[in-house]
């Protein structure tokens, strides 16, 4: 059992929802990420999502690619990411770490390293999922295998106009758990209408057998709360960004654990 698994199964049994914070790897300083995933662990993290930092991020809305594009030019890259990860494990062997990007950083870390180099060093450095955002499932069933044989889970977006079809292809190779997306758009955009997830979510539960995390449009507390009373996990990324993106380096973590603290306390109410 990954990871991943274990902390679901943990989690089911207690009756309490994950709380999955999305923060971009290198951002907003090329040093923090370390001790800001230890500080949102401390704040009720179970799992945390770490972006990959990629010039063409097709499903992310602004937020999220200005803290891409700042971290770019911070040097951050996918061994660097990979390396942010080992560090984190240092002092953390519980927590789930899930890469969430797009295919080309793989791909050209395998051009520079060698087949199969990027599933044996994600590994070795301590990373328990991906979800690589162009990565269709109808072509990952082999990379799937190679992940699982790793300990690794392979996770997919599914969103409001996913097909029958689809889902049921997702469910063949999906692991760890799948990712509803809330609303029709990129990361931050829209208003959340938590009747429409609630709707959806038996719909994706008659194909799906992993848990379902929900994310894009959670921004507090209230929506955190709403969404972790049908969903198995709340995912929130582009409002935790705007949060520490001002701050200076010496209050980044101290900021992250203020916003994600009361969701917190709002999930487990």
């Amino acid at each position: 059992m990954s990871r991943i698994q274990s902390t679901f199964a943990k989690l089911q049994k207690e009756e309490r929802t994950a709380l999955i914070p999305y923060v971009t790897a290198g951002f907003p300083y090329a040093d923090i990420t370390p001790a800001l995933m230890h500080g949102m662990v401390t704040a009720g993290a179970d799992v945390i999502e770490l972006g990959v930092p990629f010039s063409d991020p097709s499903a992310d809305g602004p937020v999220i690619q200005k803290a891409g594009d700042r971290a770019l030019a911070l040097g951050i890259g996918l061994a660097q990411v990979l390396a942010m990860v080992k560090s984190f494990r240092e002092k953390d062997q519980k927590t789930p770490v899930v890469l969430m990007g797009y295919a080309n950083p793989v791909e050209r870390y395998e051009q520079r390293h060698g087949d199969d180099a990027f599933i044996r060093d994600a590994a070795a450095a301590g990373v328990d999922g991906l979800l690589i955002v162009d990565y269709p499932p109808e072509e990952c069933a082999d990379f799937a295998a190679q992940l699982k044989a790793a300990g690794m889970d392979l996770i997919f977006l599914l969103a409001p106009t996913s097909t029958e079809a689809r889902m049921k292809q997702v469910a063949e190779v999906a692991s760890g758990y799948v990712y509803y997306v809330s609303l029709k758009g990129v990361t931050g955009s829209g208003a959340l209408n938590t009747a429409e997830v609630e709707a959806a979510l038996p719909r994706i539960r008659q194909h799906v057998h992993v848990p379902v995390g929900v994310g894009f449009g959670i921004r507090d507390a209230e929506t955190a709360k709403a969404i972790g009373q049908v969903a198995d996990a709340v995912v929130i990324g582009s409002r935790l960004i705007q949060v520490i993106e001002p701050q200076p380096h010496e209050r980044v973590v101290a900021a992250a654990m203020d916003f994600l603290r009361p969701i917190r306390a709002a999930l487990d109410s």
